[in-house]
């Protein structure tokens, strides 16, 4: 007969083991993101050697009455941290993910205590973390090079990166969820990329944008979220029309990717 004692012994036992292995992946996965330092670079350095760039033409240092008294360099720092964000959503981590599921390593850690789940949250984590440490430099860029204040809503722009980031790494997991290969992925992760940008206020900032365009692009998650962050970064707390749109897209595309992800 089975005591209590030794099936709660077991069931401790087996909790143990879940979480020994969950912190043994996520070890031997951070291992791997550091030995990639193209990715690291597109998501640590490029989004804050882009503000760097535009801050650099003298033009853009400016105050303009047409930007509310602001500079376009003002209204790059939270450009860049979308930049950040969705070079990780759609460049740095699906080709992992579908790498993996190519390779048939999901399918092997299936028969493992480590799940396969596990992998795909300490992705997320790990991607996660790096859109915050660029953020934090892009941010670092604009004060001490540019004299770019600090966000004046410093809880309502962690919010909104909070969210933007959960929806580009969603957004991310849904390509890697639907494409089978790594090369598709890649494909058309750089097709969603390009419009991402645009939404996102790298060739154009939001705020400068004309009324209509501004409208249809603030249905975006990277629109909204570009909108959200300019108004945290002025004090306002963010719309909850810009955080709703925001959170709506990291929901459906956290679903999309629950319903499409195969582990074969």
């Amino acid at each position: 007969m089975t005591t209590p004692t030794s099936t709660s012994t077991r069931t401790r036992t087996r909790t143990t083991g879940v979480k020994g292995s969950a912190i043994a992946v996520l070890k031997a996965e951070a291992r791997l993101v550091l030995r990639e330092p193209g990715s690291l670079f597109w998501v640590l350095v490029f989004p804050t050697a882009l503000l760097c760039i535009v801050g650099a033409i003298p033009s853009n240092r400016e105050h303009s009455a047409d930007l509310g008294g602001l500079r376009v360099v003002d209204l790059y720092v939270p450009v860049a941290i979308l930049l950040a964000a969705l070079t990780a959503g759609l460049h740095a981590m699906p080709p992992v993910l579908t790498g993996y599921r190519e390779r048939g390593i999901l399918r092997r850690m299936s028969t493992t205590p480590i799940r396969p789940g596990s992998l795909i949250g300490t992705q997320i984590a790990l991607h996660g973390a790096t859109v915050v440490v660029s953020a934090l430099l892009a941010l670092a860029a604009g004060r001490i090079v540019f004299d770019v204040d600090l966000p004046r809503r410093p809880v309502g722009f962690l919010v909104v990166l909070a969210l933007v980031t959960l929806a580009t790494l969603a957004l991310g997991a849904t390509v890697s969820a639907v494409c089978r290969t790594i090369r598709t992925t890649q494909a058309v992760g750089s097709a969603l990329f390009f419009p991402g940008m645009f939404t996102a206020g790298v060739w154009l900032p939001v705020a400068s944008m004309p009324d209509v365009l501004q409208r249809v692009v603030t249905l975006t998650p990277l629109g909204a979220a570009a909108q959200a962050l300019d108004e945290a970064a002025a004090g306002q707390w963010p719309s909850w029309t810009h955080l709703g749109v925001t959170a709506l897209w990291a929901v459906l595309l956290i679903a999309a990717a629950r319903r499409w992800f195969t582990w074969e």
